[in-house]
């Protein structure tokens, strides 16, 4: 079932057309000429009752209805006698396919015998031209100035998954355009149907990347029509017409420029990402720890402790320090650190607190610091190294600093280093590209749906039939 029409408010960037004259007339003998030519059905020739012109019917035995291209009157040819169905006094309206121009399209040669303007109530206008090839029959090309679309009337109805949308050949067309009435502003060339201005029909799209399935009803008749978007260089070789110059909305069917590189963008940076987490767990750990307790004064006076030797092989290598105080609460501990290469004399140095606290107030207990801490010297070169520890302690003892109530404090020094800010920075460097990427991707599908009648959604419902 389709779904009932909101109130449409959408803007109109187009303006509104301009609705012609539709006056009825006599009916007027027929003069048939037959027109050779190969084995393709023949084509007939004829004048137009209203103001002399040969007309000449492409799809001769097919074509019921045609508008002269000019003086624009609508003819019935469906029977013997010619009749005016509506008389236009107007200048014939300059098309951008003028009738009769050939171009291929997915390798099969149309002739443009047809052509109609459309639109919602004279607003949202679009164009509709008639595409015929006596081989393969008829085609619809459709724009609305921002691309073309290349449609089949189908003849089997799409299976209806309730309000969710339809599936057609496997594939599921979500709604984008609820139920409306459209009508027929202007006409023009050959149809197989009785066509003729003021004319109208309800109508409801579906859509999904590339494609628009397309429903239609009227009192004779509901129709199904499937079109696929075009790229621009299709109807430029085809029939020299210049791509759109962009802007404004996407079509209700075009896919994402962004997506396909976003997906792939954003797959390779997955796999960088996971390689970077895994080298700098395998290779950022720390090996060979040396650990010494220091047994923290109760009068305040630092106390020096020494770890060593620190043999370190490599040209260069990380160092890291660390420090382990269990036994404080509401006391912090202040570290120094001297890394000395007993050769040379070089000397590294780094500070650290290890800080903890704890209380109760009116939203309960609570608690912040940590009993531990930890130092990271980076790119040390190899030697043999001393580690020089400094540490003082000092409490918040009724409101007034204290000396420390005499807890221990565990140091180590370990080979290598896991440096967690660098690995941050690393995957915001690989993951950054795609993000944007995708971000764009997101844009354009969010500016897509904008247009809908049924508003936005999850854009990659449809990843399961790709």
């Amino acid at each position: 079932m389709v779904p009932d029409p909101p109130e449409d408010d959408r803007p109109n960037p187009w303006g509104r057309s301009d609705e012609a004259e539709v006056a009825p007339a006599a009916p007027t003998d027929r003069h048939v000429v037959t027109v050779a030519g190969d084995d393709a059905p023949a084509a007939e020739q004829f004048n137009c009752p209203n103001c002399g012109g040969t007309i000449e019917v492409k799809a001769a035995g097919y074509t019921v209805s045609i508008a002269c291209q000019y003086c624009g009157s609508v003819l019935d040819i469906s029977n013997a006698d010619v009749r005016i169905v509506a008389r236009y006094e107007e200048e014939v309206r300059k098309l951008e396919l003028p009738l009769g121009s050939r171009g291929t399209l997915r390798g099969i040669e149309w002739e443009v015998i047809g052509y109609l303007r459309r639109s919602e109530n004279a607003a949202y206008p679009w164009d509709e031209y008639l595409l015929f090839n006596p081989y393969h029959g008829y085609r619809f090309l459709d724009t609305d100035g921002r691309g073309w679309s290349l449609g089949r009337q189908l003849t089997v109805a799409p299976q209806s998954l309730a309000m969710a949308g339809f599936t057609v050949e496997g594939e599921f067309y979500e709604p984008f355009y609820a139920q409306t009435r459209a009508q027929v502003d202007y006409v023009l060339g050959e149809f197989y149907w009785q066509v003729a201005v003021g004319e109208e029909a309800l109508t409801a799209d579906y859509v999904r990347p590339g494609k628009m399935l397309s429903w239609e009803s009227n009192a004779r008749e509901v129709e199904w029509t499937l079109s696929e978007l075009l790229e621009p260089n299709e109807m430029t070789d085809a029939f020299g017409i210049d791509p759109p110059r962009g802007g404004g909305l996407p079509l209700p069917h075009q896919p994402s420029p962004y997506r396909e590189k976003a997906g792939k963008m954003l797959k390779l940076a997955l796999v960088a990402a996971a390689a970077i987490i895994l080298v700098t767990f395998l290779f950022g750990g720390t090996s060979d720890p040396q650990t010494t307790t220091i047994r923290l004064a109760t009068n305040g006076v630092e106390q020096e402790a020494k770890i060593g030797p620190i043999e370190l092989t490599r040209p260069r290598q990380a160092v890291t320090v660390s420090a382990r105080a269990p036994g404080i609460d509401n006391a912090w501990v202040d570290l120094a650190y001297l890394l000395v290469e007993r050769n040379s004399g070089i000397v590294y140095e780094a500070s650290n607190v290890v800080e903890h606290y704890s209380g109760y107030d009116g939203e309960g207990n609570w608690s912040e610091g940590s009993d531990g801490s930890s130092s990271k010297f980076s790119m040390v070169p190899a030697g043999t190294y001393d580690l020089m520890v400094e540490a003082a302690g000092s409490q918040w003892l009724e409101g007034q600093y204290a000396p420390s109530n005499g807890a221990d404090v565990e140091v180590t020094i370990a080979k290598g280093a896991t440096f967690f800010s660098n690995l941050i920075f690393a995957l915001l460097l690989v993951m950054a590209p795609a993000l944007w990427v995708w971000f764009k991707h997101l844009n354009f599908e969010s500016r897509r749906k904008s247009d809908s009648d049924f508003g936005g959604g999850d854009d990659d419902d449809d990843d399961d039939d790709d």
